[in-house]
């Protein structure tokens, strides 16, 4: 232990420097403050590298007294004399020269540091090579000791926050024989040099970063004690480099830098990436709530913290998405999800619905939209989505599916689990691309349901196709869309043969090939299908820009059906919404007439403003001309003045045992919304009311979801088959209905019991069914499935999938408006210009000028 005669020198010696760097920086920065004014940035330099001067006189003055006084001990415990002169040179020994100390201490043969009896003796003293507990840290690094290497790590960080240099972690000793550490090396972050790589194997040359490094050698070593504890055995503070003298610059070290790395702002990282922000919004949302104190967050390591959180799941983001689908089982008893597994545990296919999409598929299983256009995760499994129109005309997803691949058999996988799914029962139309394998699968598991294509897609394919008709011949585009929007088949057909002819069209041609497909997609062919309004896939693919701002190439399997599950949760909000503005608020009428009141009292607020809009059109601009009449029916041709005759609609009136309307536009057959023909007729026929068989129920708030409301009741209860699985699905979500309502009520729940109680005794007496299995249809797994099914391992797909010619990028087909046009020459036909720079045109032009 330090005698006091130690004590006295070192703490007069300490009060003197002390009093004169004081009253030094005072004057320093007074005379600095009068002769110019300085921004912050200068205040706190001058006053960061005061404080560090300060100290390092603090820290060598401390050597010095040490080594000249320790050796000087009194055995009386009393201060001997001690010159002033002493004193004096020690301090000018601090002003003129820098001291570098170090002690390598030997290690065991465990790996231990061994320590000699004077620093165990200051160890257990509680004082480090002299030095007084209440001193400053700088004076007494070396014999510190730690209970960790993390508790080490933090003290020299702060040490170099304190001096303006960076740390890092370097060098770990491991003990062969323990497998334990022992020793290891925290250095500056200016330490050693980057090792330069040449080309890589493809020769192209690698763009290098600017070298921060400079070979700095200050570091500290710390060693593991026989106790367990970690003490430091060498430790050099001389520096290659300026140091940051702003606490700002400093700050901007990597390693002073720890607000990022907080479990506070990591995990507010991790949750804002799930609800689907960008890194870059991400930054943004954390630094305007992070504390003024601390450095700004990058994208960067908003995008580290992410990629760190997801390799957690690395070989695990199949298993995830059982996980997922099983637990949200537990919550939703009608949820349904199926996977094709390979042999290896590997996923082909995965399909998934829950209760609320199964329920509004049994509303509006009308039309269906289908479509694989979008790519969402990293094994390029491409994303089919079931989308469907609800009452308001929006977007609703029935269900999703990640597929293998886009072949015949994948298919139909996907849509007999999607029948099963939605208890058998066929949508009435299905709308998707031209894709041959998907045509050819839907007429295989949906004979009855009618198939319509994308009119998007062909509208994109016509303008490749028909470039050289077009080129050729200068009435094709007006014949060619003549023919298209045909009213009637036999328009269609005769048109067919007049163009056919006139223009030559072969067999092998792209026209001659949509003509043999003409049942799906020519309008005179699809008048008495019912699509709500829509005749292309856009339905399916605004779902999937959705999805844009969420999803990209690089998305876990585990995190996309966490995705969808948002997309569902979205749209199922907008829905609400359209419903309380509709339950809250009263048409605006442009009449008194009560057919339009009708409309506004049954119909959603989107929908009847579409009526409205036909309502007031056939009130204004419409005339007619009677073409022929009978006692039972009533021929009209309806249209405006301004536009030729031929365009005018026939509209047929009825009026039997109840009324009924017909157009030629056949847009109540289309979309369930009488046309402006239609109302024409009726207003001028002086019908009063809309008849109730003109409104359908898809269009009113009758069909929206209703939550603990008794509203499902039992269709097809009896048939040749037994009971139905939509029937079973009706009975079980009365059944559940029952019980959320009578669960807060003690006296309610006993009332329900004793109702099943009786009951399960009457059907005990009777004879049990022949079919048992008919009661597990509609689940994806039945319970005693469970316990059957042998144990299996799941596993990540092995690589990406091979696709139809899909794009790398996660993205959904791009319409017309957005892909890049190609530039061709409407004079040479040529590619790559256009004509206004066209050679052979100015060749022709200056040949013609000559002649």
């Amino acid at each position: 232990m330090a005698n006091a005669g130690y004590d006295l020198c070192h703490t007069h010696v300490l009060s003197n420097l002390h009093k004169e760097k004081t009253k030094e920086i005072g004057t320093e920065r007074g005379e600095k403050h009068i002769t110019s004014d300085h921004n912050e940035d200068q205040k706190d330099f001058y006053c960061f590298q005061s404080v560090f001067s300060l100290k390092n006189h603090y820290r060598y003055l401390h050597m010095l007294v040490e080594l000249q006084v320790s050796d000087r001990p009194s055995e009386t415990g009393i201060p001997e004399d001690i010159d002033t002169n002493t004193i004096m040179d020690l301090e000018k020994q601090v002003a003129d020269h820098s001291f570098e100390t170090q002690i390598d201490e030997d290690i065991d043969a465990n790996g231990y540091m061994e320590a000699t009896s004077e620093s165990e003796q200051i160890n257990d003293d509680g004082v480090h090579l002299g030095c007084d507990e209440g001193e400053n840290n700088d004076t007494c690094i070396i014999g510190k000791v730690f209970d960790t290497p993390n508790d080490a790590y933090t003290f020299y960080n702060d040490y170099s926050f304190l001096h303006g240099f960076g740390t890092r972690k370097h060098w770990k000793f491991k003990n062969k024989s323990t497998n334990e550490h022992y020793r290891r090396i925290y250095v500056c972050n200016k330490e050693g040099f980057k090792q330069l790589k040449g080309n890589n194997s493809s020769g192209k040359t690698i763009k290098h970063r600017r070298e921060v490094r400079t070979g700095c050698k200050a570091m500290i070593r710390i060693s593991k004690q026989k106790d367990g504890k970690w003490i430091v055995d060498k430790f050099n503070d001389t520096y290659n480099h300026d140091l940051s003298m702003t606490p700002t610059k400093v700050m901007k070290h990597r390693s002073h830098g720890k607000f990022h790395r907080t479990m506070e702002c990591k995990s507010l990282m991790v949750e804002l990436g799930q609800s689907g922000l960008k890194p870059c919004h991400i930054k943004k949302a954390i630094n305007a709530l992070k504390p003024l104190d601390e450095v700004d967050v990058t994208s960067k390591q908003c995008v580290d913290v992410l990629s760190e959180q997801r390799k957690q799941y690395k070989g695990k983001e199949f298993y995830g998405l059982i996980k997922h689908f099983q637990d949200k089982a537990l919550l939703d008893n009608d949820h349904y999800f199926v996977v094709d597994l390979c042999d290896d545990g590997c996923p082909r296919n995965i399909f998934w619905a829950d209760g609320r999409s199964r329920d509004a598929y049994t509303k509006f299983r009308d039309v269906v939209v289908f479509d694989v256009t979008y790519m969402t995760n990293k094994y390029k499994m491409p994303f089919a989505p079931f989308v469907g129109v609800n009452h308001h005309g929006q977007s609703i997803l029935f269900g999703g599916a990640l597929l293998e691949n886009e072949k015949e058999e994948t298919f139909e996988w996907l849509f007999e689990n999607f029948l099963k799914c939605m208890f058998t029962k066929y949508p009435k139309a299905i709308i998707t691309d031209q894709d041959k394998a998907m045509g050819t699968a839907i007429k295989k598991v949906f004979p009855n349901t009618r198939h319509r294509f994308c009119d998007w897609h062909i509208k994109k394919h016509e303008s490749d196709h028909l470039r050289p008709f077009v080129t050729r011949y200068s009435d094709f585009q007006e014949s060619y869309k003549d023919w298209v929007n045909s009213d009637t088949i036999e328009e269609f057909e005769s048109k067919w043969e007049v163009i056919r002819i006139k223009y030559n069209l072969e067999n092998n041609c792209w026209i001659s090939q949509m003509y043999r497909q003409r049942i799906h997609w020519a309008k005179a062919f699809l008048k008495d299908i019912f699509l709500a309004g829509m005749t292309t896939s856009g339905r399916s693919e605004s779902i999937n820009s959705f999805f844009d701002g969420f999803v990209n190439s690089s998305t876990m399997l585990n995190e996309f059906v966490i995705q969808y599950d948002k997309a569902v949760k979205s749209r199922r909000a907008a829905e609400e919404d359209e419903d309380f503005k509709t339950m809250n608020s009263r048409a605006v009428l442009s009449s008194v007439h009560p057919i339009e009141a009708k409309a506004g009292e049954c119909y959603t607020r989107n929908i009847f403003e579409i009526f409205k809009k036909e309502w007031m059109e056939a009130n204004n601009n419409l005339t007619h001309e009677t073409l022929n009449k009978s006692t039972e029916e009533i021929t009209y041709r309806v249209g405006q003045m301004n536009i030729d005759k031929k365009y005018w609609r026939i509209v047929s009136f009825r009026l039997v045992s109840q009324m009924n309307v017909i157009c030629s536009c056949a847009k109540y057959e289309i979309y369930g919304i009488l046309c402006k023909h239609c109302l024409y007729v009726m207003k001028k026929r002086h019908v009063e009311t809309l008849p109730s068989h003109y409104i359908l129920p898809r269009w009113t708030l009758n069909v929206r979801y209703k939550v603990g409301n008794n509203s499902i009741g039992l269709e097809e209860m009896n048939n040749d088959n037994g009971v139905s699985a939509y029937t079973l699905w009706c009975v079980r979500s009365n059944f559940t209905k029952v019980i959320e309502q009578a669960k807060f009520s003690l006296l309610k729940i006993e009332k329900v019991n004793n109702v099943l109680i009786k009951l399960l005794d009457d059907l005990t007496i009777q004879e049990k069914p022949v079919a048992f299995e008919n009661s597990s249809q509609g689940y994806s797994v039945g319970l005693s499935e469970i316990n059957m099914t042998p144990q299996i391992s799941v596993r990540d797909p092995l690589g990406p999938t091979n696709t139809k010619g899909r794009p790398k990028n996660a993205s959904r087909i791009k319409s017309s408006l957005e892909m890049p046009k190609k530039r061709t020459c409407s004079y040479c036909q040529g590619l790559g210009h256009y004509a206004t720079s066209c050679s052979k045109r100015k060749v022709d032009a200056s040949l013609q000028e000559k002649q």
